[in-house]
């Protein structure tokens, strides 16, 4: 019969998540996962299999950053508001940080998804949390006459999104005097839906 396990699940992947989302899956080595943890490495393997398992753990766990985003954009008032207050947020979040960090999922996408089809599926499946949710808000937007109506919300959807990945590269880069530039790259989005 198996041990229960003595520690934080939650704490310890969210150690996990923060520690691959700082330094990728190449540059996280066992040893930092143990720093982050607190675990040792038995306990850590015992519980998460290997290196890869943690990490398909860590992009499971950030699918709650992406539902987080989506319950953002249900909030009452204007669909066109909402995603503009998305936008700006994520572009505030990761022109603060003094990592950069970037987006976990899109990281991955760029560092493993060619390498590794479970990586790969469990990165489109975070992109798809976000992409229905960004559809549904445009849905709602041509209904109340914000956004044209004239095209597919899904097929919009894909073009915010687009822009939404874009951003998150755009700022990893770009310094914070120059904040304004992606602004501009929001309104030219938000435009191009109305």
């Amino acid at each position: 019969m198996a041990r229960p396990r003595e520690f934080d699940e939650a704490c310890v992947l969210d150690a996990v998540m923060e520690t691959f989302w700082r330094t990728g899956f190449e540059g996280t080595s066992a040893q930092a996962l143990v720093d982050a943890t607190g675990l040792g490495r038995g306990s850590l393997y015992a519980a998460y299999a290997s290196k890869t398992g943690l990490f398909e753990q860590a992009l499971r766990r950030y699918q709650r950053r992406a539902q987080d985003h989506v319950d953002q954009l249900r909030q009452p008032g204007s669909p066109l508001a909402r995603l503009r207050d998305l936008m700006e947020g994520i572009v505030e979040a990761d022109c603060a940080g003094s990592d950069r960090r970037g987006c976990l999922a899109t990281n991955s996408a760029i560092e493993m998804s060619g390498r590794d089809p479970h990586v790969a599926e469990l990165v489109r499946d975070n992109f798809s949390i976000l992409i229905r949710g960004i559809a549904e808000t445009i849905r709602r937007g041509q209904d109340a006459g914000e956004i044209r109506d004239t095209a597919d919300a899904e097929t919009l959807a894909l073009f915010v999104f687009n822009a939404v990945q874009g951003l998150r590269v755009l700022a990893k880069t770009t310094p914070a005097q120059d904040r304004a530039t992606l602004i501009a790259v929001i309104d030219q989005t938000l435009a191009a839906l109305r």
